[in-house]
């Protein structure tokens, strides 16, 4: 039987958790530093980010974006009440949560018009296939896999990275400035600090669903998932910073 964790430390202080759980974040250091140094990020922040890649962006990540709810009703629906402090922890945090990320969607759809792709295009716009493997990943872990594998892969590594790039782009006074409205930055806002102990508390979560000691086959696949969830997320944004060397209309070719 694993032991019992109970944080003692500091939320955000990764020495705060299990040995397994600083290892896997340290084995995945590198996967998620490719995502949030990004090139395309780099060039948002200094409002370089041309119009084609801008639109692809914005239409490219919005499934995500549209279905990180029902990613997080999925792992709601795997909650037992009174079956484990885990469970009763994720439980009440998934609920609090869910309706706080639905009305993201809507920030989302406002910082779209404010960069100069229309919610019609947004909504309604070509996404390309290889654009889909990060919301086709969520779902897939969400709804198959484990408790403990949904959190890990989305409200950890997914919501950890997306903090850590929104506040790199929003701390730049040149993308701030390059907006027509406040309203325009609402979502780059509050996930350059709504974020911010969100992916603790998602881990603190998960260390308390699965214990002090898992077995080892267990931390690899949640460290796999949790790779596979930044891996994705590069692949995605790779092809939106493609739209402004190849052109749209030749990316449509090529799905083609």
């Amino acid at each position: 039987m694993n032991s019992r964790f109970e944080r003692t430390g500091p939320i955000d202080e990764l020495s705060s958790y299990p040995a397994w759980a600083q290892d896997m974040v340290d084995s995945c250091a590198d996967a998620k530093r490719e995502v949030v140094e990004h090139e395309l990020f780099a060039l948002m922040r200094e409002a370089q980010l041309s119009t084609e890649s801008t639109a692809s962006f914005m239409t490219g990540v919005w499934p995500v974006i549209e279905r990180f709810p029902a990613y997080m009703s999925a792992s709601l629906m795997k909650t037992r009440y009174g079956r484990s402090e885990g469970d009763n922890m994720a439980r009440r945090w998934l609920v609090r949560n869910i309706r706080v990320e639905q009305n993201h969607a809507e920030y989302w759809l406002d910082w779209a018009e404010g960069a100069g792709v229309s919610r019609d295009k947004v909504l309604n716009g070509w996404v390309p296939t290889d654009a889909m493997v990060l919301a086709n990943w969520c779902e897939e872990v969400s709804t198959g896999d484990g408790l403990a594998a949904g959190i890990i892969a989305t409200n950890y590594a997914v919501e950890g990275a997306t903090g850590e790039w929104s506040q790199r782009v929003y701390e730049g006074a040149a993308y701030r400035e390059s907006m027509p409205t406040p309203q325009a930055l609402r979502w780059l806002k509050l996930h350059a600090a709504y974020d911010d102990e969100h992916p603790w508390e998602a881990l603190e979560i998960v260390c308390a669903l699965v214990g002090n000691n898992p077995v080892p086959q267990q931390v690899a696949h949640l460290r796999e998932c949790v790779r596979r969830s930044y891996t994705s997320m590069r692949i995605v944004i790779d092809r939106c910073l493609a739209a402004s060397r190849y052109g749209m209309d030749i990316l449509r070719e090529v799905a083609a």
